[in-house]
């Protein structure tokens, strides 16, 4: 992982980089709907060359911050890893350009796939099925990516909501948990082939990625923004950050942002992708890809 960021911090700063270059560094939950979509079509439209990062939001927020990794637009899902670049002074204004849910995602070879089925036509409990011996449960660092803190955050709300007393230590068995942490492009691919029974997800990630997914109610998968709050910041968290200091976390809107970094080498290519994101030939390719219209206003 710390080679393939040096080495993208390499590529970043090479004066070879043309002028008609766009470097996007994306939430990695994106990457289907960036790499495949996003960006080609408005590369195509605009005559330049997409380039598209995608790792765990915090984890690049923190590599922008130290300027290991430069990239001229930074879209993050909840308002967490742009408040870092906001308090570094690399960035204004983030527009929201879409949104998820949180869900519970399957692997169609998994020897629980007909528990996961039987949980999706509301026979059984979902997290029942997680709770069974032997399975493979995958999720990300929250330490670095947000989604590794959101399915917490959904976690804790379930034990509210279904008044079951230590849900999180039962499936999870701590925040951070060696066994079950994988950065997050690993944890699709073993999803994909079977090495997970089961991981956290954004219903936008299943759907890109053509993968079975069961859904959460509202009063869990942290998408009403209304619920937050009265309900959604019942919960929160502390966990230790990769620079020792200890942070309490409290939930957030999953919305992901846009915003074009001050040190961008293609500043106006950068102003017109988040734009293109906002447009309505932007916003139906999110659509198309499984993800909700954007909520609330800038940050």
């Amino acid at each position: 992982m710390l080679a393939l960021f040096s080495f993208l911090a390499l590529a970043v700063t090479s004066p070879a980089q043309a002028e008609g270059t766009l470097r996007v560094a994306y939430a990695g939950s994106m990457g289907p709907v960036m790499d495949r979509f996003l960006g080609p079509a408005f590369a195509k439209k605009e005559n330049v060359q997409y380039q598209g990062i995608g790792q765990g939001a915090y984890g690049l927020a923190r590599l922008l911050e130290s300027k290991q990794m430069q990239a001229d637009v930074f879209i993050s899902i909840t308002p967490g890893p742009i408040e870092i670049l906001q308090k570094a002074g690399m960035i204004d204004a983030a527009a929201p350009v879409a949104s998820t849910r949180m869900v519970i995602v399957y692997s169609p070879k998994s020897r629980f796939a007909a528990d996961f089925a039987a949980a999706a036509a509301g026979r059984m409990s979902w997290y029942q099925v997680l709770e069974m011996p032997g399975l493979r449960l995958g999720r990300t660092d929250p330490a670095v990516d947000p989604q590794g803190q959101n399915i917490i955050f959904t976690m804790l709300l379930a034990e509210k909501y279904y008044h079951q007393p230590d849900l999180v230590k039962r499936i999870f068995g701590a925040y951070i948990n060696p066994e079950q942490i994988f950065a997050e492009p690993s944890l699709v691919s073993r999803l994909e082939s079977g090495q997970l029974d089961a991981t956290s997800g954004y219903e936008s990630a299943a759907i890109s990625h053509h993968l079975p997914f069961l859904r959460l109610p509202a009063q869990i998968n942290l998408s009403d923004p209304a619920m937050i709050k009265d309900w959604y910041s019942q919960v929160h968290f502390q966990l230790t950050l990769p620079n020792g200091k200890t942070t309490d976390l409290q939930t957030q809107p999953l919305v992901f942002y846009a915003a074009v970094l001050k040190n961008a080498q293609n500043p106006l290519a950068a102003q017109g992708f988040v734009r293109f994101l906002q447009s309505p030939e932007g916003q139906k390719i999110f659509r198309e890809n499984g993800y909700s219209r954007p909520k609330g206003g800038n940050i």
